[in-house]
């Protein structure tokens, strides 16, 4: 049980979607759960309540891939899902629906930007990383004005997440990612009062096959 100060925030990654399989750039698509990502969604839920962790409320992105992993976890929580819509995906301009495979040939400058991670770039219409830094920054200032001291769950999405990890841990915008995101993935940070800190991240234990980490869609 958390100390009665302490703030913790278990952010989870929505089930596998048949764009992941394909490695195909989700950002604001709204892709459903595949059948992989709906039991993933399931084992979860089942692994929480077997290991007696209960929450204040849950979160998620607005996004059907995230509130179906949402509303698995909620129902025999007996909470209702909150939808809060800056726990969406970056929004990644002209990169969206394009496979991984196929996108330096389509974009090849946009692409390339987008690689070497310019902090200002849109990639065409989308979110710029700065911009999705401070979307991100804002929801975690939110949880934690209006949940201190509280235990809650959100569901998001990899890029998301990366961000959130990035905030927490103060890694540079435009560094190469270190953190690993898989789909269904427990990620927990808590914050004493003065900061936020990682607790556990990219815990899979409640899985038995391997799961996918593409961060990016």
């Amino acid at each position: 049980m958390q100390a009665q100060h302490q703030t913790r925030i278990c952010f989870v990654r929505h089930g596998e979607t048949d764009w992941n399989v394909e490695k195909r750039m989700q950002g604001h698509t709204d892709i459903p759960l595949n059948a992989n990502g709906i039991m993933q969604a399931d084992r979860l839920a089942k692994a929480l309540l077997k290991t007696g962790q209960h929450f204040d409320c849950i979160y998620s992105s607005d996004l059907e891939r995230a509130f179906h992993t949402a509303k698995t976890i909620a129902i025999p929580q007996s909470l209702d899902v909150l939808i809060h819509p800056d726990l969406r995906e970056r929004h990644v301009g002209k990169l969206q629906g394009l496979l991984l495979a196929d996108a330096p040939r389509v974009e090849p400058e946009l692409w390339q930007r987008h690689l070497t991670r310019e902090l200002d770039f849109d990639l065409g219409g989308g979110e710029s990383i700065v911009q999705f830094h401070a979307r991100m920054q804002r929801m975690l200032n939110h949880f934690f004005v209006k949940h201190a001291g509280k235990q809650i769950l959100a569901v998001s999405h990899g890029g998301a997440l990366d961000m959130i990890y990035r905030i927490v841990t103060q890694q540079a915008l435009n560094a190469e990612r270190v953190a690993v995101v898989p789909n269904t993935s427990l990620n927990w940070i808590t914050h004493d009062g003065n900061t936020w800190a990682i607790e556990r991240w990219g815990d899979t234990s409640h899985l038995t096959d391997s799961v996918l980490d593409n961060i990016e869609i």
